[in-house]
């Protein structure tokens, strides 16, 4: 008889208990660990859309900050220029068609809904499309009241179905806007919208000796401006920015009234002429915060971002709003949660599987010894566990736990097979997500660095503009002047050609803001430049600042090469190393200048031109970030463009620039040129 036949049924109490032992944490800890795991993924996702609709607002309300300063802008370069100038003083110009006639084309070539020209008393000198007499709320806006103090400014402010009418009857007809009814919305009793949210700005107009003559006032309606909100819609959801099966939506509120949005109804249709919920009614424009949460949208749920707009006396009048259709996030969480309870209920299956194989696995070796020594009591003298020569119960179980060693052994090896698959997985899909985490950084850098160089850009070409306006009027009042005084200038000559001199140089410092805006349109000409005569000239351009300094000047020039490149710029450059040296000494040192010849391989390549200071030096934490723009090096009076706009001018030619320093040793700039240019 074998030993598992002689098995007694009561040891199957023994099995469930092991088995009910095994299975019972298996079976509370990973439920309890499923629920913490989804109510945590579904929290932190949460929180990643709020913070993405929250960083999309600060894009919109940025885009639309910039459309009504570009406005503003415009207004006043128009009020300042020269032509409205000659407009309001020739003979030709005094007359009313004619100013008409010029507001008119301006008006056109700005882009605005109205432009109108006011004199002292409020009434028009020139207007495009209102009557002499204009709306008396007209002139009470505060960007009036600041132009005619001297100050223009650009407001955001609601007109009125009246005030429009009386400045064109067309945006009367344009603000008009059905309301439509919408779920959600808080009762109102209008059946129509009928004023318009107005972006305007006003701007003084001064003649030749400074007095006020004019105030000049236009703006654009944003009532049914499809083209700006479908912009700003483009910027802040770019395609491709959002799942598929989202949509990305921006809209204007007028109060809560919808007058400007690419939010859909059926078909397509805009749903302009509807309006937000009470909810976010009540939070935003009574309460003046800031919504971001989930929102119902004429007919959707949407992640949305609400903001307040402040009209010019402070009050709230409109919103703001952009958001994605959350119904994709939705689906996603719901498909993940699916998936993890999937993958859950097989994990525990599984387990169950091996738990029990487990115990058979275990029990097996002992039943077969309990069933041999329960034969063996009963007098079966032939009965045996197997396998096993001795008939000494010590003998088999010292053999049953041989082969129990064994079996444990090729498990552990299994076991340690399964851990370094796993650990080579693991370690695979570590460096993917590094990888990833590195390009994603890499390419984060590069948008901080493209917003960067296209503030610089705005910033400069700005600059330019406003710098124009001005030099023109002195240039011209400049040489009325001479031709007025003739043969009487002569005592006066020498002022007056300075001063022609002072205007020219404003010109060049202008046209230099102009190429770092636009650098294609203003590449250098080449010329051969002398590093002895360069260094002499700049040293003669600075001497003042090293004379206050008390900098002391070491020359070692030993190269009569010439490099290729445009003398003004890279005079630039010299002068700006040159003042940062003399900066980093302010209890005075010394300024060590040299020039030499740059070979490579035998061969003559160009020239380099150091400049080395006796001041601190740079920490070598720095030496990384000197030539990124913006980055000052803690100088309370720097703009951080000077070392960039430096390597900028010098690489345009072939050339590069770079820094070595040593703590405590000072810090030496150098300048690689190049003879001939590669072509």
């Amino acid at each position: 008889m074998s030993a598992t036949e002689a098995q007694p049924t009561q040891h199957a109490s023994i099995r469930r208990r092991l088995l009910a032992l095994a299975l019972l944490p298996l079976g509370i800890v990973l439920p309890v660990l499923l629920v913490t795991l989804a109510q945590w993924g579904s929290s932190y996702l949460d929180r990643l859309l709020v913070a993405k609709v929250g960083a999309d607002l600060g894009v919109a309300h940025g885009y639309f900050e910039r459309v009504s300063a570009g406005i503003g802008t415009a207004i006043e370069g128009l009020a300042a220029s020269s032509r409205l100038n000659r407009q309001l003083t020739s003979p030709s110009g005094k007359a009313p068609e004619a100013i008409q006639a010029w507001l008119r084309k301006e008006q056109a070539r700005l882009k605005l809904d109205f432009l109108h020209l006011l004199g002292p008393d409020d009434c028009a000198i020139g207007y495009t499309t209102a009557p002499r007499e204009l709306h008396p709320c007209f002139a009470d806006w505060p960007v009036i009241r600041n132009a005619r103090k001297g100050l223009a400014t650009t407001e955001n402010d609601v007109f009125s179905s009246d005030l429009l009418f009386a400045i064109d009857p067309r945006l009367a007809g344009r603000a008009h806007t059905p309301l439509l009814p919408t779920l959600n919305a808080a009762p109102d009793p209008r059946h129509a919208e009928e004023r318009g949210l107005m972006v305007h700005g006003a701007a003084p107009v001064f003649s030749a000796d400074g007095q006020l003559i004019a105030v000049l006032a236009g703006g654009v309606m944003l009532n049914g401006n499809l083209e700006f909100i479908d912009r700003l819609n483009q910027i802040v959801y770019p395609d491709g920015s959002l799942p598929a099966g989202s949509v990305g939506t921006a809209t204007l509120f007028l109060g809560d009234v919808r007058v400007a949005t690419n939010v859909r109804l059926f078909e397509g249709e805009r749903a302009i002429g509807t309006r937000v919920s009470r909810a976010v009614r009540d939070a935003v424009l009574h309460e003046g915060k800031t919504w971001l949460d989930r929102a119902f949208v004429v007919q959707d749920w949407y992640l949305s971002g609400y903001r307040p707009l402040l009209d010019s006396h402070g009050d709230r009048v409109g919103m703001l709003y952009v958001g994605f259709l959350d119904k994709p996030y939705m689906a996603a969480r719901k498909s993940a949660l699916n998936g993890i309870l999937a993958l859950f209920g097989v994990a525990m299956l599984l387990a169950a599987i091996f738990a029990v194989l487990w115990a058979r696995k275990v029990f097996r070796p002992i039943e077969r010894m309990h069933a041999t020594m329960h034969a063996v009591e009963h007098g079966q003298a032939d009965a045996r566990v197997g396998n096993v020569n001795s008939r000494d119960e010590i003998g088999e179980l010292a053999r049953h736990l041989d082969r129990l060693l064994e079996r444990q052994q090729a498990q552990a090896a299994s076991l340690q097979r399964w851990g370094e698959a796993l650990d080579s997985e693991v370690a695979r899909r570590t460096a993917e997500l590094q990888q990833a985490l590195a390009d994603l950084r890499t390419t984060q850098g590069k948008l901080v660095m493209n917003e960067k160089l296209a503030a610089i850009g705005q910033l400069t070409a700005g600059i330019a503009h406003e710098i124009n306006n001005p030099i023109a009027v002195i240039q011209g009042n400049l040489e009325m002047a001479r031709e007025l005084l003739g043969s009487d200038s002569a005592p006066v000559e020498p002022e007056l050609r300075l001063i022609m001199d002072q205007v020219h140089r404003i010109r060049l410092i202008v046209t230099k803001l102009l190429q770092f805006s636009r650098p294609q349109d203003y590449v250098g000409y080449l010329e051969p430049v002398s590093p002895t005569q360069l260094i002499q000239d700049c040293l003669l351009l600075v001497g003042h600042l090293l004379k206050k300094g008390n900098i002391g000047i070491e020359q070692q020039l030993n190269t009569a090469r010439t490099a290729s490149c445009n003398k003004t710029e890279l005079q630039q450059v010299m002068i700006n190393l040159l003042v940062n040296a003399i900066q980093v000494m302010p209890d005075g040192g010394t300024l060590t200048l040299t020039s030499e010849d740059w070979d490579e391989a035998d061969m003559p390549i160009g020239l380099r031109i150091s400049v080395r200071d006796s001041g601190p030096g740079i920490p070598p934490a720095m030496l990384a970030r000197l030539f990124e723009p913006f980055y000052t090096a803690h100088k309370p009076d720097g703009h951080g463009l000077g070392l960039w706009v430096s390597r900028f001018l010098v690489e345009r030619y072939d050339g590069r620039i770079t820094v070595s320093s040593e703590p405590g040793h000072g810090a030496c700039f150098t300048l690689w040129l190049r003879c001939e240019l590669l072509s």
